[in-house]
């Protein structure tokens, strides 16, 4: 009985022991891998990580424990793309061959002034990449940007921004050619989120195909887009104009058949990780994107270490990021030796961690045909010299200090070379193993970063600079005698100026927002007591008819003329418009009538302190509570309809019956300039308020708010629900 009960109990341990194992392997999707990826991040051998005696020390890493890592992650590979079904049909099209070398890509703002010259009227695409020439080697593709953060201040949708661009299309598409002429690809973003703006009266698939088509761009990034959907791809390859599709985040494994680049938003530990598409699929490219960090080494390292690419993005939504000197001379030698060694870098049988002789050296192999290079990052925070890892001895073989531009002579131990050479603090390092003499391209290459490499990285500084603003100025008017028609005073009086920028990203970074001329720096949050002279100010924002009356006295025409008074033909407004706030108007436009009234247009305190009054800090015009009916009803449609009328709202005047300064059209006020990007401050709010996103550009009804408008030229700048009003000062 007791030897029946055993076998019994014997029987019940195997079949749940069988059990354990069948609901082990459907969980795990019949994949034993121990080092599956994390995100877009495979891991590292475990012994690469040094641990403490309280994690149980540490133990160097093996030639066996290397050869089970690396069979355990290629296992893993040749599973997952059996899964999945990975094609790779367009890894293999010539029109997409140029994703698998575009190792430096810049997202770009259009506003940024080295690439657009309002006052010349013309895009500057020379002087935009002489600058990254000089400051860090050039790029191979840029993401230039017209979108985001100003979508949304009216109903143009993505497309409609870039039709927006100075000259249209036609001349979006020149300005495409001139960077084709200079070697470097064109991106485009798209925002699937962008559904509360203008319809586009098809799908996007095909929307975004023939705007691309159109003006000759290479690719698409997914913005916010966890992989591009395969309908895209097919739509412009309908077209017969295949682009490169770029998600921001990560797609599934699926997608990265049709998805030939991704950025790559890593977790950065010390031991670089291995990049997962790039390891199912060799040729497909990632940009490594840290926009906020103010030190690359992470970013250039894993590119340089995993063979792909940077987003070199300094300019983040008109607050910049620039890179430091240091970093700028590591970018240049890392893609010079990128670009020079592409085709290794595509290499199906890429080896990841090559083991090395010195603790924090990580290396990369890429075999092609009968030569190797070997791309190495050194981690620590001090130089390393010496034996830096070891080869099969092969008669014959020669090896190439690429970095540094010299021949090696290996030390023979035994059946293995061992190579000698070193490497500076958070540096690089190359190595190509080649039978007989290189060819002349390594030979060029070589020469170049001899060149290069002869100082150090450390002479560079890595000081991180944020870039100092300046206010335009706005010239006085004319002094007043007596309150103008049509204008209200604004008495003189002391006044504590708080306010706020409502940029979506950037936090308190310094760099964000303005920097006010009693300021060192941008920053979001602002208060400063100040006294202000009496004023006058239009009781309210200049209307359609005032507008016309300027263009019928001086025939004012604005040499970019595109968007000019978009609502209005045959050189009037629509009928009914005459009270209501004329749009479609720049900065430009706006001064130009001040001007020809002998008023300008106000400091953005002196229009918050009228609309604060001087005796309290008041939220909105009238008080501290939001009444409705003291603004236009909002529209949350997908166009613009019509602004109210100026006085529709008179119970909404400020303390000193300033009427119509929020929530019916934004106003035009101060303007700030740096280096790089113009932003004009907008006040009030407007009634457009498109829904379905966090993204688009952000009410500022409150009087402690106000709004920052990225600008870069007239046509673009001009908006459906921004107009004006002057101020003029008082004797």
């Amino acid at each position: 009985m007791i030897r029946a009960y055993g076998k019994y109990r014997a029987a019940i341990q195997y079949v749940s022991v069988i059990v354990i194992c069948l609901t082990t392997a459907i969980l795990s999707g019949a994949q034993d891998s121990k080092y599956k990826p994390e995100k877009q991040q495979i891991p590292s051998p475990e012994c690469l990580t040094l641990r403490g005696a309280w994690e149980g020390g540490y133990v160097p890493c093996t030639d066996a424990t290397h050869q089970q890592w690396l069979n355990d992650i290629t296992h893993w590979r040749m599973e997952r793309k059996i899964r999945v079904g990975l094609d790779d049909a367009r890894y293999r099209m010539p029109a997409l061959e140029w994703t698998q070398s575009s190792f430096i890509q810049p997202q770009m703002m259009v506003q940024d002034r080295y690439f657009y010259d309002p006052v010349a009227h013309k895009y500057t695409v020379d002087r935009y990449l002489d600058d990254l020439e000089t400051r860090f080697g050039g790029i191979d593709a840029v993401l230039i940007w017209p979108t985001y953060p100003n979508m949304g201040i009216d109903d143009r949708n993505q497309h409609d921004m870039i039709r927006t661009m100075p000259g249209g299309l036609a001349g979006v598409r020149q300005m495409v050619e001139d960077f084709h002429r200079r070697g470097v690809r064109v991106l485009f973003p798209m925002m699937m989120w962008d559904q509360g703006t203008r319809d586009p009266g098809k799908s996007w698939p095909e929307a975004i195909a023939e705007t691309m088509k159109e003006i000759d761009a290479d690719g698409i990034n997914g913005d916010t887009q966890d992989g591009v959907p395969l309908a895209f791809s097919l739509a412009s390859d309908k077209l017969g104009h295949p682009l490169a599709f770029e998600p921001e985040g990560s797609p599934s494994d699926e997608a990265l058949a049709w998805d030939v680049m991704t950025w790559g938003q890593y977790s950065f530990p010390f031991v670089p990780q291995v990049d997962k598409y790039k390891w199912l699929e060799s040729r497909h490219m990632v940009n490594i994107s840290h926009r906020w960090a103010r030190n690359k080494t992470d970013d250039l390292q894993f590119a340089f270490f995993n063979g792909v690419g940077w987003e070199s993005w300094e300019n983040v939504w008109g607050i910049w990021n620039g890179i430091t000197p240091r970093d700028g001379e590591a970018t240049r030698r890392m893609a010079t030796i990128e670009r020079g060694v592409a085709p290794f870098l595509i290499s199906a049988t890429w080896e990841p961690f090559y083991p090395t002789h010195l603790y924090g050296v990580f290396a990369s192999r890429w075999p092609l045909g009968e030569q190797t290079v070997w791309t190495i990052v050194n981690r620590n925070e001090y130089d390393v010299t010496g034996r830096q890892m070891s080869v099969p001895y092969e008669e014959g073989m020669r090896y190439f200090d690429l970095y540094h531009g010299v021949e090696l002579t290996p030390e023979r131990d035994g059946n293995e070379s061992v190579l000698v050479f070193p490497i500076e603090t958070h540096g690089f390092g190359a190595v190509l193993a080649t039978k007989g003499a290189p060819d002349a391209k390594v030979q060029e290459l070589m020469a170049k970063m001899k060149t290069m490499t002869s100082t150090p990285l450390s002479s560079y500084s890595d000081q991180w600079k944020a870039l100092p603003q300046q206010l335009v100025e706005i010239a006085p008017s004319k002094a007043a005698l007596a309150t103008p028609e049509g204008m209200v005073k604004i008495p003189a009086g002391d006044y504590i100026f708080k306010v706020q920028g409502i940029e979506i990203e950037g936090f308190n970074d310094i760099g964000v927002d303005v920097q006010y001329p009693w300021e060192d720096s941008a920053r979001r949050f602002h208060e400063h007591r100040m006294h202000i002279n009496a004023f006058y100010m239009d009781k309210y924002p200049v209307t359609n008819a005032e507008f016309k009356k300027f263009l019928d006295a001086t025939h004012y025409h604005p040499a970019d003329d595109l968007n000019f008074l978009k609502d209005w033909k045959n050189g009037t407004y629509p009928d009914g418009w005459a009270k209501r706030p004329v749009t479609w108007v720049s900065q430009d436009d706006a001064r130009a009538y001040a001007a020809w009234v002998g008023k300008r247009l106000p400091h953005e305190w002196e229009w918050q302190y009228a609309a604060q009054g001087g005796d309290a800090n008041r939220l909105y015009p009238w008080g501290d509570k939001w009444e409705a009916s003291n603004v236009p009803t909002p529209v949350k449609g997908r166009s613009l309809t019509a602004p109210d009328e100026v006085d529709a709202h008179a119970a909404g005047a400020s303390p000193f019956g300033v009427v119509d300064m929020v929530g019916n059209v934004w106003q035009w006020t101060d303007e700030y300039v740096d280096e790089h990007t113009r932003g004009g401050i907008l006040r009030g709010g407007s009634y457009y308020q498109p829904q379905g996103s966090i993204w688009y550009f952000p009410q500022a009804y409150r009087n402690d708010q106000h709004g920052k408008l990225l600008l870069m030229a007239p046509s673009y700048d001009r908006s459906g629900t921004l107009g004006f009003r002057c101020v003029q000062d008082a004797q």
